[in-house]
């Protein structure tokens, strides 16, 4: 993991917006560790680490100036005092790291105004797309202790009070012992041993709060009597079924033999013989009706083509007359023409040539409309139109015929159909027979049917009496097995609470002897004594550190030197930050206290630069100083250097890049 920006927005003494790169990478091949920041007391430096801690934390968030503070309050403490109270404090912290073999970059955004809304900043993770992952921001508690652990965080971002009161205490801080325990996994265990208290505590409420269960044998005796009751109702079910099948055969029998022996006909003959009276009166109102046809025009059927001829002779001599009587008309006109021809001045030769023309013009116009044969029918227009009246409806006449001859032959039919079934139907004693038998068939069907929908009704009843037993012996019987697994829990709660005894007592020794060894080696590397302490150990209880020399005679703490207490401090977190496995950056706040020149040194030359792939150290000018820059300029350990330039007037804090006191 590797801090790349840190943006400050309207935060503390940082007004306005102001952005400090903190890459160790100063190009694509050269990289140094530390990332140098300077300030005086009161300026900011603080300030920053806590702006990491608030980027990545939030509400949980161990703030060195939060205090009792609620988060509401210390987000209202953390605006800029100069700034308009609706503008917007804002974090910004920029982060590598690898995930799924890839390095992917994560901004964490934390907003807020004066008095926010609910008592909450508003948190944004912007990812290498510049897009929001929701689901990321949903879970990003969980998601940053899988990379930075808030419990061991304080072995990464810690400052020189914490290493000063570490060195001066026999007994590490609470902070530090949190952090020991998140590191060996003993919270875990402890976190376990409170829940199996609580777990027990819990289960002796249900044992003191359930009620009196049922009695198991009752429950099961009455279950299996319903289940051998039931087990008889369906054998009925089954054998009613299958009586029932057997008298609905022998009733359809019965039926077809009422059928193919006449007792159906018989039972209809009354109606069969109504039927047939009233085909018979529908009969002759046929017949009424033909005879009535007969005596109209229907007798002239007889002699079609004498109608055909007479008409159409009546139409060839009506024609003849309509042509004579136009031909008598052309010749007047042609007369009175003639006439009129002799009055002017015409010559009689071209009066006789004007006659002639007309003469053989009417003869020629009426040529083919002479008559060969003299009229015989001599029929006026009215005998014509009467005789057209007559044909039309003598054709009506003959379709009606035709109809009425299909019904009555429809009709006859009927008639004989109903007779033959007259004719089979059984004699009244016979049909009384018939009729009895087919009435018990029907009966013994019916009680039978009864019978089989009152044991079936039954059978359904004892399902419901049976299934709800089957639920009170499953509730009786899950009761019952959590009332003894209540039992069991509480019984086996003190095995338990002595095996996890046994178990964060073993795996603290397995843990701090590893933990021993590093802060050892730490230790004189930084102390570079190596006949002042010969070996190292921790007390599993207290995690208070003993020192021993060569001949095995503790070390009494206060023999070293307050400079050599505060690099054994310095050891002491430096060898849990390797134990911890985490490649992480480290940041420390005022680094080196009151240490003497030599082991500060030390720090400079052996510790700073090997603290991890990333330093981040915010020191006055008495800490790292002129000499201490120059020593790390030197070994090319420093990538970037800041001056937070503090102004006490408007009392805001300024960030120059690439100045250092």
């Amino acid at each position: 993991m590797i801090f790349l920006e840190l943006v400050l927005q309207n935060f503390g003494p940082y007004s306005g917006k102001q952005v400090i790169n903190l890459n160790p990478k100063i190009d694509e091949e050269n990289s140094h560790p530390i990332i140098l920041l300077g300030g005086m007391n009161g300026g900011g430096k603080t300030t920053l680490m806590d702006a990491i801690r608030l980027a990545l934390y939030g509400p949980r968030a161990q703030c060195s100036t939060r205090g009792n503070l609620s988060y509401s309050d210390f987000l209202n403490q953390c605006v800029n005092n100069k700034i308009d109270p609706v503008a917007d404090t804002r974090i910004e912290l920029l982060f590598e790291h690898i995930e799924n073999d890839k390095p992917i970059k994560y901004r964490v955004v934390r907003s807020w105004t004066k008095n926010p809304k609910d008592g909450k900043d508003t948190l944004g993770i912007l990812g290498d797309s510049d897009t929001w992952p929701d689901a990321l921001v949903n879970i990003w508690d969980e998601y940053i202790e899988n990379l930075l652990p808030l419990g061991i965080s304080n072995l990464f971002l810690f400052d020189g009070e914490q290493v000063k009161e570490l060195a001066e205490q026999e007994t590490p801080p609470p902070v530090v012992v949190d952090a020991i325990r998140g590191l060996l996994g003993l919270e875990l265990a402890d976190r376990l041993a409170v829940d199996l208290d609580i777990l027990v505590n819990r289960k002796l409420k249900e044992i003191g709060n359930s009620k009196d269960l049922a009695n198991l044998e009752e429950i099961e005796t009455s279950l299996t009597q319903q289940q051998e009751d039931y087990q008889t109702t369906a054998e009925k079910v089954e054998i009613l079924k299958n009586q029932v099948g057997e008298l609905e055969q022998k009733q359809q029998e019965a039926f077809d033999k009422f059928i193919s022996e006449g007792g159906k006909i018989a039972a209809e003959r009354n109606q069969l013989e109504l039927q047939q009276n009233t085909k018979t009166a529908e009969i002759e109102q046929v017949r009424q009706s033909m005879c009535e046809l007969a005596a109209d025009v229907l007798p002239l059927a007889l002699i079609p083509n004498l109608l055909n001829q007479a008409q159409t002779q009546g139409e060839k001599e009506f024609r003849h007359q309509q042509v004579q009587i136009s031909k008598d008309l052309l010749i007047e006109r042609d007369q009175r023409l003639l006439t009129w021809l002799t009055q002017v001045e015409i010559s009689p030769i071209q009066v006789e040539k004007i006659q002639s023309f007309l003469i053989q013009d009417v003869d020629s116009l009426y040529a083919k409309t002479l008559q060969t044969e003299a009229p015989w029918l001599l029929a006026d227009d009215e005998s014509l139109s009467q005789l057209d009246n007559l044909i039309y409806h003598l054709q009506n006449s003959k379709l009606s015929a035709k109809e009425k001859l299909a019904i009555l032959k429809n009709k006859e039919e009927e008639i004989h159909t109903l007779e033959r079934q007259v004719q089979t139907a059984a004699a009244p004693e016979d049909y009384t027979k018939l009729r009895q038998a087919l009435e018990a068939a029907q009966n013994q069907v019916v009680e039978a049917k009864a019978n089989y929908e009152t044991i079936r009704r039954r059978l359904a009843e004892l399902e419901t009496i049976i299934a709800k037993s089957k639920r009170e012996l499953s509730d009786y019987t899950v009761e019952n097995i959590k009332h003894k697994n209540s039992e069991h829990i509480i019984t086996s709660a003190a095995k338990v609470q002595n095996t996890l005894k046994i178990f964060r007592e073993k795996l603290t020794l397995r843990k701090l002897n590893k933990l021993e060894e590093e802060v050892k080696n730490c230790f004189l590397y930084l102390l570079h004594k190596s006949d002042l302490v010969h070996r190292i150990t921790i007390d599993t209880k207290t995690f208070s550190l003993l020192l021993y020399d060569l001949n095995g005679k503790p070390v009494p703490k206060h023999r070293l030197s307050a400079g050599e207490k505060q690099l054994l401090a310095i050891a002491f977190l430096w060898g849990l930050a390797k134990v911890s496995g985490h490649r992480l950056p480290v940041a420390i706040d005022t680094p080196l206290g009151r240490l003497d020149s030599s082991h500060r040194n030390n720090l400079v030359e052996r510790y700073f630069p090997s603290a991890s792939h990333q330093v981040i150290l915010l020191s006055t000018d008495t800490e790292i100083g002129k000499k201490e820059v120059e020593t790390l300029r030197e070994n090319k350990a420093i990538a970037r250097e800041y001056l937070l330039k503090y102004d006490s007037s408007t009392r805001q804090t300024t960030v120059l890049e690439n100045q250092y006191f």
